[in-house]
Formats: C-alpha cells, sequence, structure tokens
C-alpha cells in the first residue's frame, strides 16, 4: 500500500491514487464474480488508475494501466473495447525484451478479450499461447498471481481452430 503523500505536490499525490486505483481494480479484477456495484467499481477504478499513471507515470506505467483497462472490459462484457486496448499493450510489449509474468498477463488479457467469440480461431490461438505462456512463468508467486486472470478466461470451443 503506497504512503499517503505528506506534501501538496500534484505529481506525488497523481502517484498515489494511480497505484491506489491500480490495486483496487486488480483486487475486483480477480474475484470469480462482481455485484453491479463491484462491476462499476471495476471499471471506474481502472479508468481512475489510468488518468493519474497519464499525469505522471512512464510509457511502462501508462500501458499497464492499458491492459488494466481492457481486462476490466473483458470481464464486464464490452469485449470490442477490450480487443483493441489490448491489442495496443500486445504491441507495445515484446515477447523478448519482456518479463515472463507480464507478456504471460498481456496473452491471457488478449484471449480474454477475444472470448467473445469461443468458436474464433483466433481465440483459441490466443488462448492456447497465454496458457503456454502461464506455464513458462518461473517464479510460482508471479504464476499464481497471472493465474487469477487466466483462470476466469473461458476455454475455446474443442472444435475452434488453433486448440
Amino acid at each position: 500500500m503506497p504512503h499517503i503523500p505528506e506534501s501538496a505536490n500534484e505529481l506525488d499525490w497523481h502517484k498515489y491514487f494511480a497505484i491506489q486505483a491500480n490495486n483496487r481494480a486488480w483486487d475486483l479484477a480477480s474475484q470469480r464474480s462482481r455485484s453491479d456495484e463491484e462491476a462499476v467499481e471495476l471499471l471506474d477504478q481502472a479508468h481512475t488508475s489510468a488518468r493519474h499513471w497519464n499525469a505522471v507515470g512512464t510509457e511502462l506505467n501508462k500501458m499497464r494501466a492499458t491492459y488494466l483497462i481492457a481486462e476490466a472490459h473483458a470481464l464486464e462484457g464490452s469485449k470490442q473495447l477490450a480487443v483493441k486496448l489490448a491489442t495496443l499493450a500486445l504491441e507495445y510489449f515484446q515477447p523478448e525484451e519482456t518479463d515472463d509474468w507480464e507478456i504471460a498477463f498481456i496473452y491471457a488479457i488478449y484471449a480474454h478479450a477475444l472470448s467473445g467469440s469461443l468458436e474464433s480461431g483466433e481465440f483459441a490461438s490466443a488462448y492456447h499461447r497465454a496458457k503456454l505462456a502461464v506455464e513458462s512463468i518461473s517464479d510460482p508467486e508471479d504464476k499464481a498471481i497471472v493465474d487469477q486472470t487466466f483462470c476466469q478466461i473461458p476455454r475455446p470451443k474443442e472444435n475452434a481452430r488453433g486448440v
């Protein structure tokens, strides 16, 4: 939990609120189910985090906020927006330059965004890539965290191409 800023520096407060909103959004996203109020809060917190990271964050912070918003929208049924945002994150993070846990997160979120079409070959391929990436995470704690996101993705239909 970040420390409450003691200064009146606006940038310190942006960072504080970005972290607070990010953590709350991921807590909500990792729940297996959410009430209607929690679903609204999830979206609000994800967007709030992004708003504050856009004011003070690095490009990495901003892209992490982007994939958080993508996951929030995938969870709450706005698949088209989720796909757009997950695609942006996927284009930013390159597998050879990204930690194993983070690339697995991106692949899982991208697959989740595509899951609106369970029979799609593209979804099945993305799901398979995410599954392999999650399985290859070396740190057990990182794997457990990413698995909270991956386990919420519906499985592709058996006859979908790419499985």
